[in-house]
């Protein structure tokens, strides 16, 4: 089939719309920060990754400036030099460690523009003829790994069901592969894409507390055999190996227990999320595959791709499906459930359980406001409409949610508090439509 070329200028321009699309993180719907255009990104606290430099540089520069400097002419063939050479390339070795665990995307998995496929209907109406139906996604799935029976959760805000592993970071707003934790102190989210670098980071800032604790041990003994003096005399000519011994000694309890932990953790494939959630200790753990195999697979395996192009133009199809993402007739599995984030350890509500007055009075004020602003929206895009085409298709809404909420009231026993908004809202519909969600407020 023949297809006419585009006029001479509908090329360009459309090149031009191109171009004028934003990136990819400069609309980024979660909390996370990016510098350099996108090419790095951090958590919503990247101030933290700045106090974590300073606690590391400033201890190694006093040792190089007040013990290294000394110690390089306390050994022969000039072997002191090295003392000062090995803090140095280790502290920067431990800085690059720091970057790629806190700037690097850390397994975010990229949120759907819409809503996965509903397994089922929930909800009828009679009134006149028409069936309207609410979709009702499943809460959870099961999926088997490795010959065991795991839950996977959904989540409302990406629109998609969590991959074995994956938790919903409250602190960046992001679902993560793989996630172990939020730290504060790299001020990113730690997951599949990162975790290795966390770990070799916190160990080797175990090692060089190690080593500046120790070397300033070898000051205070070389001052002590050179002037012949008492250990605590010669501890007073070296303040400065004084505060390194303390702050050493309180570091390496913190960064040290660290790394032991997530080197049980590693030895057991789990996460700290795990860990301290399900507690595979009083069952089976699908994911651990052995010692040896274990560390082979944190230390060895390929790290995949990011799934995300923090750089790319957002297209636009991308934002028709982002502005139409809401007017799908699917019912979230938290709907009606009072808020709470399920990776926080707050009891979720089962859908069988019932719910207070309250928790309806919400809903039905919630859905009165969104038939009001629909009326508005159309009354205001065309004056022109039918107003009594209109009421009929309100009335036939309203219809199916007094049907559903019908059946909330034979649950939890608010059927009198159920009609009595349903009365005023019929009133209102009477008066004139405009009052709807006013009234269904109160």
């Amino acid at each position: 089939m023949y297809v006419p070329p585009l006029p001479g200028g509908a090329g360009a321009r459309g090149e031009a719309a191109a171009c004028e699309q934003p990136r990819v993180y400069q609309v980024w719907r979660g909390s996370n920060e990016f510098f350099l255009q996108g090419r790095f990104i951090f958590g919503p606290d990247v101030r933290s990754v700045f106090l974590t430099m300073f606690l590391i540089v400033a201890p190694v520069v006093t040792f190089c400036v007040f013990v290294a400097r000394h110690l390089m002419y306390q050994f022969p063939d000039h072997w002191g030099i090295s003392v000062m050479v090995v803090v140095v390339v280790f502290t920067i070795y431990d800085l690059i460690l720091l970057l790629l665990t806190s700037g690097r995307d850390p397994g975010i998995i990229p949120r759907n523009s819409h809503p996965p496929e509903p397994e089922a209907t929930d909800g009828n109406s009679d009134i006149g003829g028409q069936t309207p139906q609410q979709f009702r996604l499943p809460r959870t799935k099961e999926v088997v790994v490795n010959g065991i029976s795991v839950r996977v959760k959904y989540c409302d805000t990406c629109m998609l069901y969590r991959p074995p592993r994956c938790s919903h970071c409250s602190i960046c707003n992001n679902c993560v592969e793989r996630f172990d934790h939020h730290c504060p102190w790299v001020g990113q989210c730690i997951g599949l894409r990162n975790y290795r670098f966390f770990y070799m980071f916190v160990f080797s800032t175990t090692l060089i507390c190690l080593y500046v604790f120790a070397f300033s041990w070898v000051y205070v003994i070389k001052i002590r055999d050179t002037e012949h003096l008492t250990i605590w005399k010669a501890l007073l000519k070296t303040p400065a190996s004084i505060v390194l011994i303390i702050y050493c000694f309180l570091c390496v309890w913190f960064v040290g227990g660290l790394s032991v932990f997530h080197f049980y953790l590693m030895s057991t494939n789990q996460t700290t999320y795990e860990n301290f959630r399900y507690r595979y200790d009083r069952r089976a753990n699908p994911y651990n595959r052995g010692i040896l195999n274990n560390f082979l697979e944190i230390f060895c395996s390929a790290i995949p791709p990011s799934k995300n192009n923090f750089r790319a133009r957002v297209t636009v199809e991308q934002g028709l499906q982002q502005s139409h993402v809401q007017s799908r007739g699917f019912m979230s599995p938290n709907m009606g459930k009072p808020a709470g984030d399920l990776e926080m350890g707050r009891k979720p509500v089962a859908w069988d359980e019932p719910r207070t007055a309250a928790d309806i009075r919400d809903l039905e004020a919630g859905l009165g406001g969104m038939l009001d602003e629909k009326e508005g929206r159309i009354s205001h895009a065309s004056p022109d409409l039918s107003r009594d085409g209109f009421q009929g298709e309100l009335m036939e809404g309203r219809a199916g949610m007094h049907s559903r909420d019908s059946s909330w009231a034979h649950r939890t026993g608010t059927s009198e508090s159920v009609d009595s908004v349903a009365q005023q809202m019929a009133t209102a519909q009477a008066n004139g439509g405009g009052h709807v969600a006013t009234i269904a407020t109160r």
